[in-house]
């Protein structure tokens, strides 16, 4: 299988570095083809603006999502942009991982988001009509790959439950990975998280290699997060809210969430 690890983490001698570098290695002794888009290593330029288009749709005024369609129809994206999308179409899998900064992904990642998610690849994909929005929330052009988040963590892990005071982990990512991970197509896997990291140490970093390694292993055989697909009957359309009849006890994040019965 090929997997894309796309990474951010400033300092390669960090725990995410070394959590990377044993990624990389599993994944290849295992027989998998490997490539990583290492943010800060790449200087990835973050900010989503008119550069990114080699010839401007209108010189006189800058709409950043009706340039990006202009620049990906007509073949006119910067080169690193247009690099990071055919990564994504050659990988069966891809690891997103960084350290969970002020409760998000760091800056540069977003940034990777905002400028590799074009308007006619992640997003403005498909009909819009009264029985289909878009192809997009468990739909669209990345549909059939799998995407799982590697997060670390400064806080305890009790502090991320259900009753923590930083709010459940799920809930912190559930944007992440339902907003853009499900959104353009991904089967969203179970997110691998390491807390209090300001504790991992060369006694315990094994143990932590050995549960990542049995994730990396399960890759292709670990049941998907059961977010609700947009076009298959949960949802009114066009207002896309749950019809009522619908999880009718249950509101916020977790009603656009499939619960076993």
């Amino acid at each position: 299988m090929n997997v894309l690890i796309v990474y951010a983490h400033p300092e390669p001698k960090s725990l995410n570095g070394s959590l990377k570098n044993f990624t990389i290695e599993h994944l290849k002794n295992t027989g998998h083809d490997v490539q990583v888009s290492d943010l800060y290593a790449m200087n990835w330029k973050s900010a989503l603006d008119a550069s990114d288009a080699k010839t401007r749709r209108d010189d006189s005024y800058f709409d950043a999502s009706l340039d990006s369609k202009y620049a990906f129809e007509n073949g006119l994206q910067s080169d690193d942009i247009a690099l990071e999308q055919r990564k994504l179409m050659w990988a069966d899998a891809v690891i997103f991982q960084f350290p969970l900064w002020w409760f998000s992904m760091p800056a540069i990642m977003k940034g990777w988001v905002e400028r590799v998610y074009a308007y006619g690849f992640a997003y403005g994909v498909g009909e819009h009509n009264d029985q289909h929005w878009g192809d997009r929330y468990g739909e669209g052009t990345l549909v059939g790959k799998r995407a799982m988040l590697m997060v670390t963590a400064g806080g305890w892990e009790p502090h991320y439950s259900e009753r923590g005071i930083n709010g459940p982990i799920n809930d912190i990512l559930f944007p992440i990975q339902h907003g853009i991970l499900h959104y353009p197509g991904f089967d969203v896997l179970p997110p691998f998280v390491v807390y209090h990291t300001s504790k991992v140490n060369t006694d315990n970093f094994p143990a932590i290699c050995n549960q990542l390694g049995q994730r990396l292993d399960d890759l292709w055989h670990t049941q998907p997060i059961a977010f609700r697909k947009q076009n298959h009957g949960d949802y009114n359309i066009p207002q896309l809210t749950l019809k009522e009849d619908i999880a009718p006890e249950v509101t916020g994040f977790a009603a656009h969430i499939v619960t076993k019965q």
